[in-house]
């Protein structure tokens, strides 16, 4: 190792000495008190089972359609502890995973998955603002910057590509994008100022509670659900101290479900990493510009994704997917070492100027992947449950859209949202242990060697590609 990576390697430990384990977010002061678990019986027209941005969106459109409908919420810890309160708080328009993801699935009713897309993320600020949620909405759009010479070709074809429907990304030279943030490793850039909102994904989810709550949900933490029974026309939901009886079920709980097995064959977890520093001096601010506070995100196959904080904190993440064999959730497997002094080295290669800033926080968390990227939808127990899951990371925008579509779903409705060959087709099933671990391994390996090899997808991605499954980011 030279002196050069030496000094690199001791400068990311010493600025992650003493970070605290934790999600940033979920640590933050003002998480409310949890809800009394479920003791006994009760029925409910809805019961939404999970607490996430998806089941907290269900409960509260659900509420809103229909005042009268009674509605319950079953969550097995406390709202928003799993990946709506890990994540990096993009709150994008896209519903197919970004616009390359959906040219190649969903080409033909793309301007449709678009205009849905971004009205949904305009319905999510009005409800923030209706609603009174401080959840630090910013709508400052998202910069994507090129680090290596071939993404800049990249960023041209999909700035071209989007000019085609209606979206205006602004191309950036190396000089513009680092008058806005500098940093020696920008090439170029491309600037969406309309399509993504950075929110507190926390607080977000504390102020949908809340809201729910207001509208009369009834909600149950601490109250994993066990197994569902068909009981003549009710679902019955057994919890360890209780069940509830409904006659609709909406099924949210992500990469943590496990009560339907048709879905197992479709979604792996796949754990991300964050870093968040501590607060920026202003001199330190001025260092690297960030005037706008746009999120920001590079072009690599295995890229990185960084934001600022309403108090100037710099949240830093992505780099390493990684799948742990046979798939299976821990918490031991939120800490990774290695990938935290990875994502910190990373960090003072990009931002050289703040060496000496500390990191304050570490953590990482399970993301629902789908070998389409974007969710899918489906409904069980002869239409009386309805799920959405598979939004590989961008579900903090996405979910509210998917809980529309669960809704339509329960309720037998024939909406522009049911239509959709999105939300009636499903993406390809991965394969069985132990073959399912070594293809997931092969192809994260195979995305870094693209990353090293200009963007060159070498014959197993090509293979994916004619396949359907299509991993590119």
């Amino acid at each position: 190792m030279g002196t050069h990576a030496l000094v690199r390697t001791a400068l990311a430990r010493g600025a992650l000495a003493g970070a605290e384990p934790v999600p940033y977010w979920l640590s933050q002061p003002g998480a409310p008190e949890p809800a009394e678990p479920l003791s006994g019986v009760d029925t409910a027209d809805l019961a939404v089972i999970g607490g996430g941005f998806s089941g907290l969106w269900t409960a509260l459109v659900a509420k809103e359609r229909d005042p009268a409908r009674d509605v319950v919420l079953i969550e097995s810890r406390t709202a928003g502890w799993a990946a709506s309160g890990r994540n990096g708080g993009f709150c994008s328009a896209s519903l197919t995973h970004g616009l390359a993801n959906g040219l190649d699935r969903f080409a033909t009713e793309l301007p449709e998955l678009e205009r849905l897309g971004r009205r949904n993320l305009d319905e999510i600020a009005d409800t923030v603002a209706r609603y009174g949620i401080d959840c630090s909405f910013e709508r400052t759009g998202e910069l994507t910057v090129a680090v290596k010479p071939w993404q800049l070709a990249d960023l041209a074809t999909a700035a071209k590509a989007a000019a085609e429907f209606g979206r205006a990304p602004e191309l950036l030279t190396a000089q513009q994008v680092r008058s806005e943030l500098d940093s020696p490793t920008y090439l170029g850039g491309s600037w969406d100022r309309e399509g993504c909102a950075m929110v507190d994904p926390a607080r977000l989810a504390w102020g949908l509670r809340a809201a729910c709550l207001r509208l009369g949900v009834r909600i149950y933490e601490q109250t994993p659900v066990e197994r569902i029974v068909p009981r003549g026309q009710l679902l019955r939901l057994e919890t360890p101290h209780g069940t509830v009886n409904a006659a609709r079920v909406a099924l949210a709980t992500g990469a943590h479900g496990r009560l339907l097995r048709r879905l197992r064959s479709y979604v792996v977890p796949v754990y991300d990493y964050a870093l968040m520093t501590e607060p920026l001096s202003a001199a330190q601010l001025a260092a690297i510009g960030w005037r706008h506070r746009p999120g920001v995100g590079d072009s690599a196959n295995q890229f990185h994704y960084y934001r600022l904080t309403d108090d100037n904190r710099i949240l830093w993440g992505g780099y390493d997917a990684i799948y742990f064999a046979g798939g299976r959730i821990t918490a031991a497997h939120d800490q990774r070492p290695q990938t935290f002094q990875r994502l910190a080295e990373h960090f003072f290669e990009t931002f050289p100027q703040l060496e000496g800033l500390r990191f304050t926080h570490r953590w990482g968390g399970v993301v629902d992947t789908c070998s389409r990227f974007c969710a899918f939808f489906g409904t069980a127990y002869q239409g009386r449950l309805a799920y959405a899951v598979g939004y590989t990371g961008l579900g903090v925008g996405a979910t509210r859209f998917g809980a529309r579509v669960m809704l339509d779903r329960l309720d037998g409705a024939d909406t522009e949202l049911t239509r959709l060959e999105m939300t009636n087709s499903r993406p390809l099933p991965f394969p069985p242990e132990p073959v399912r671990t070594g293809v997931i391994q092969l192809t994260l390996w195979s995305m870094a060697q693209a990353d090293r090899h200009d963007g060159r997808r070498n014959p197993w991605l090509r293979t994916l590609d004619r396949l359907g499954f299509g991993f590119d980011s």
